[in-house]
């Protein structure tokens, strides 16, 4: 019985936070802004190229999947820790971990695994297109994304057969492999070696190397063509696709290197205290961040996902179509006001998956107490104090205005 009680006083321990009660809160604080960042972001994306579907190829695919892992990694997880730092300690205990653990280490590796494709295709498209553009496009690239997904399902699973452990991270209010398995048994020991080595390392260095390779070879084409003196707009773009690619696949190296860094020296010590655990905390929160950034990267990067964007959220929200100023002249025998500005409409509509503006600009104006087109009064903005006397004012209808854009 005191054996038992101990055991269970060890569990409660484990799954309760090491961090004080206001650093409890700020880390919920700080993951419950990530999941609405990310999740707003990463869903206009998902809207968007729903929209634009039949027009995706290449890469602009496996930018999909990246979203799709950054917006379901989100919603299904992230809450579970957001309500344990509320708690102060982990809910759920064994059951919880194993699941957080699960989900989080194969969306983990399913991005990892995304970013290294991407950076391995776009060198291959930019240093050997002649020979593999055929190959990159269409249902292998397709072939790619199911093959992220699977190879890091598979290999997440195994921990739930004994190979390796899902166990709380030193701080308590989150679960991952345990690391410190490698001390345990020599089959937790390969495990981590493998997950380190093989689905860690391996895929960051295909990602630097590539990059690295795309902006080398980017970099003497443009400086060929400036020393020939030739300006082309093509290579603009290509340029600033290679620039998009590079951000994405830095800030996700850069984001996740310092929770690597200290998982691997976490591997080689026995000792629980050699970090304080707000030593573990950071890190953690710095490689959560790598959810949000993409999307922006999108908007700065692609004018045509910028349009697109617009288009979707005019589509959602008819009330923010912009407007028109209609400036109407008129002489003193026209009108008692020489000038009258009215403001006008603009409504959008879609056509052959773009986003086209149509003016409304078939107006007729009376002058009466207000002016009146499309079925709506439209009040002059201001007028000349002009005094006319009625027996100079002619009645007939005034003209047309033309829409001045302002």
């Amino acid at each position: 019985m005191p054996v038992n009680c101990s055991e269970n006083n060890r569990t409660v321990s484990v799954f309760t936070s090491k961090l004080a009660p206001a650093a409890d809160i700020c880390v919920g604080l700080a993951i419950l802004m990530v999941v609405l960042l990310s999740t707003l972001g990463n869903g206009l994306v998902l809207m968007v190229s729903y929209r634009k579907r039949k027009k995706l190829v290449g890469s602009e695919l496996l930018c999909v999947n990246l979203a799709i892992v950054d917006f379901l990694g989100c919603i299904c997880f992230y809450p579970l820790s957001i309500l344990s730092s509320f708690n102060h300690a982990w809910l759920g205990h064994n059951v919880t971990c194993v699941y957080y653990g699960l989900g989080c280490f194969i969306f983990g590796l399913c991005g990892m695994f995304t970013i290294a494709a991407i950076s391995v295709i776009r060198y291959l498209k930019t240093c050997y297109s002649l020979v593999y553009a055929v190959w990159l496009e269409g249902a292998n690239i397709r072939l790619v994304c199911g093959a992220t997904w699977i190879i890091a399902t598979v290999w997440s699973s195994f921990p739930l057969f004994g190979w390796g452990e899902y166990v709380p991270e030193p701080y308590g209010l989150s679960c991952t492999i345990a690391w410190r398995g490698y001390h345990t048994s020599v089959k937790d020991a390969v495990y981590v070696i493998c997950s380190f080595a093989c689905f860690t390392l391996i895929p960051v260095l295909l990602i630097v190397v590539s990059q690295c390779q795309i902006l080398y070879k980017v970099y003497r084409f443009s400086y060929s063509l400036s020393a020939r003196g030739i300006q082309n707009n093509l290579r603009q773009a290509e340029k600033r696709l290679t620039v998009m690619f590079f951000c994405i696949s830095l800030g996700f190296v850069i984001a996740w290197a310092p929770y690597a860094v200290v998982s691997f020296l976490f591997i080689f010590h026995k000792d629980n205290w050699n970090m304080a655990p707000e030593g573990f905390v950071f890190p953690a929160l710095f490689a959560k961040s790598s959810h949000i950034y993409n999307p922006f990267i999108y908007f700065y990067f692609k004018k045509a996902f910028r349009q697109e964007l617009r288009c979707l959220l005019r589509s959602l929200c008819p009330r923010l179509v912009g407007h028109r100023v209609g400036v109407q002249s008129a002489t003193v025998h026209q009108a008692p006001h020489p000038i009258h500005i009215q403001l006008q409409e603009q409504g959008f509509i879609q056509r052959k998956g773009f986003c086209l503006s149509q003016e409304k600009t078939q107006s007729k104006t009376r002058h009466t107490g207000s002016n009146h087109f499309h079925g709506r009064t439209a009040y002059s903005c201001w007028g000349s104090k002009l005094r006319v006397t009625p027996s100079t004012v002619d009645h007939r209808p005034a003209r047309e205005f033309l829409p001045v854009s302002v």
